[in-house]
């Protein structure tokens, strides 16, 4: 549905794909719902789902606005003028007319799901002959009342003029919204499988493109009822062929992205990827986040969402947190998992095997090389953000206290966003030199990454060991998020060191009873303080903490300048480089 309006509208074949892949890959990590691998993660990582919800929002959020942006900006250099109204509305009628048009779509499908529902616990063993009468009568009565504004149907495939109204044009196709009702009522309701589901949805739909004319000629009294039908029958023919068609590029795409999988999978490479990426990163933090990223890209190939990150989260998430860890970055384990999470996501995009790519450009009838070269762009935003992540958690809401700070973490990563997709368009009022795009960059990192600038100047934390482990763990704020440093000796006889971050509970004098959010029970010692247990399927068991580890110190937030004042040097340099092109466009402008 998309992709052809994208199209229509004036973007180019690819650009429309490409808009379409990056769009739907984004809602894989877009809360509230996000994808299969979101409840995964809560096993995983040990988090409540609310939790995963609120770390991912803000990098979610800044995707998608970068989104919008990317398209803005690409309508603006094509120089693309929105389409002529029929009449100007006011924003009361605009407000109503988007309302009619939610509401009247969500109460078909929420009729169906409600009558299905009913259906089903009144008359369990016959819902599925039931539920499929009704919803052909549903049909008969949208269809009919479909019938005097049917004259939008046949202007599907021309160019858009101007903005068609709403009202006409809901009513003429509200019954193409039943067969996903019918999806709905399968998979909720009736509880079949994905595939079986899908077929009688995809059934239900070639039933309505096959009667749709004939009876549309019958309720409005033409003459040429015969030539519908027949027009019906050449339309779902028609539909076959160019499904069967745009198929076969994702298809040889599939098999190739298969052989792939299944050459890892059968030699076992995937286990070796990580110890060549502690061997090549040199413990450079940068350098090991690139490695493990491109491994992922290569381990989510042709891989479903939830496939993708069951793989990359077991072999590369104790990667980063571990490497991490031996050269001074406490990586936060949920920033770790969807660090892997995203690269993942990004094999689907990424030529030359892209998957969404492929699908995208098959529907667009665009080159798909060209289409995931191009969604690959219009993703870079994807590609930065979860190095940004793991180096500044607070863009995952760790430790960020107040709705002031919330507000200002958010403003600052949307203006980051807004500013990378600027440097990666080359545009911003007009189109930008390379000194303005390496100044944006420069502000770009300054309000992803204050931390870069900041902590060279000034310690962030300082280092606490001792009895003032005890008292900066009871002293801590709620909920904090606390650096652990431990050593000890595993169950397989190996001597460690270990950093953790490790969540506190409520604010108590106790600081054994504030570990216990974390699953760690601590007592004091000869030699310390020391794990006696670990619970099972805990934070900290997760990040590999055993009982026996000795806790040899905790950091702490040092009393140094905020990082969030690396804000105003970034706003400055932004504002320097919106003069510069102001002043261009209005020289250019004609008196």
């Amino acid at each position: 549905m998309t992709i052809p309006l994208i199209k229509r509208v004036g973007y180019p074949a690819e650009k429309a794909a490409a808009i379409e892949v990056a769009a739907s890959v984004n809602g894989q990590v877009m809360p509230p719902v996000m994808g299969a691998a979101a409840f995964l993660m809560v096993e995983y990582v040990g988090v409540s789902y609310i939790e995963v919800l609120k770390h991912a929002l803000i990098s979610a959020m800044v995707s998608y606005l970068g989104l919008l942006y990317i398209v803005h900006l690409e309508a603006v250099k094509a120089d693309m003028r929105g389409l002529p109204r029929r009449h100007i509305p006011r924003w009361q009628q605009s407000v109503s007319n988007f309302s009619l048009g939610f509401v009247g779509i969500a109460s078909v499908l929420a009729l169906v799901s409600i009558l299905a529902a009913v259906t089903h616990l009144l008359v369990p063993r016959q819902s599925f002959a039931v539920m499929a009468a009704l919803l052909l009568l549903a049909y008969l009565l949208l269809l009919r009342a479909s019938a005097p504004f049917a004259d939008v149907l046949d202007t599907a495939d021309v160019a858009i003029a101007r903005i068609p109204e709403i009202g006409p044009t809901l009513r003429s196709g509200l019954y193409f919204v039943l067969p996903v009702g019918a999806l709905i009522w399968n998979l909720v309701i009736e509880q079949l499988s994905p595939i079986r589901a899908a077929f009688w949805a995809t059934l239900f739909l070639a039933f309505i493109v096959l009667t749709q004319r004939p009876l549309r000629a019958w309720f409005r009294g033409e003459p040429n009822k015969v030539a519908s039908a027949w027009q019906g029958a050449q339309d779902l023919v028609d539909g076959l062929v160019a499904g069967a068609r745009n198929m076969v590029t994702v298809a040889i795409a599939t098999a190739t992205a298969g052989i792939i999988v299944g050459t890892i999978t059968l030699t076992g490479i995937g286990l070796v990827m990580t110890d060549l990426v502690t061997a090549l990163s040199g413990g450079n933090i940068v350098a090991m986040l690139s490695l493990v990223a491109l491994i992922c890209l290569v381990l989510g190939t042709g891989l479903p969402t939830t496939a993708s990150y069951i793989v990359v989260s077991s072999l590369m998430a104790p990667v980063i947190v571990g490497i991490g860890a031996q050269n001074g970055l406490l990586v936060p384990l949920i920033a770790a998992h969807l660090f892997v999470f995203y690269f993942g996501l990004m094999a689907d995009i990424t030529p030359p095997i892209g998957l969404a790519s492929y699908a995208a450009a098959s529907i667009a009838h665009a080159n798909p090389f060209r289409t995931g070269l191009v969604a690959f762009r219009y993703s870079m935003r994807m590609v930065l953000l979860p190095f940004m992540f793991v180096l500044n958690p607070q863009l995952l809401l760790i430790g960020v206290s107040g709705i002031g700070h919330t507000l200002l973490t958010l403003a600052s990563a949307t203006l980051a966003g807004f500013a990378f997709i600027s440097v990666n368009q080359a545009w911003l009022i007009v189109r930008s030199t390379t000194l303005e795009r390496l100044v944006m960059l420069l502000s770009v990192f300054m309000l992803f990454y204050p931390g870069l600038f900041m902590d060279p100047l000034c310690a962030p934390y300082r280092k606490l060991q001792g009895d003032a482990v005890v008292a900066a763990i009871a002293q801590a704020p709620d909920g904090a998020q606390m650096h652990v440093f431990l050593r000890g000796i595993t169950l397989e006889g190996r001597s460690v060191k270990l950093g953790v971050v490790l969540p506190l509970g409520p604010q108590a004098a106790d600081a054994t009873q504030r570990l216990l959010d974390s699953g760690v029970h601590m007592e004091r010692t000869d030699t310390g303080f020391t794990v006696s247990e670990v619970n099972f399927g805990s934070r900290a068991a997760k990040q590999g903490v055993e009982a026996g580890f000795q806790i040899e110190a905790v950091e702490v937030p040092s009393d140094n300048p905020a990082r969030e004042w690396m804000f105003l040097p970034a706003l400055a340099l932004i504002g320097w480089v919106v003069l510069r092109q102001r002043k261009r466009r209005d020289a250019a402008m004609p008196a």
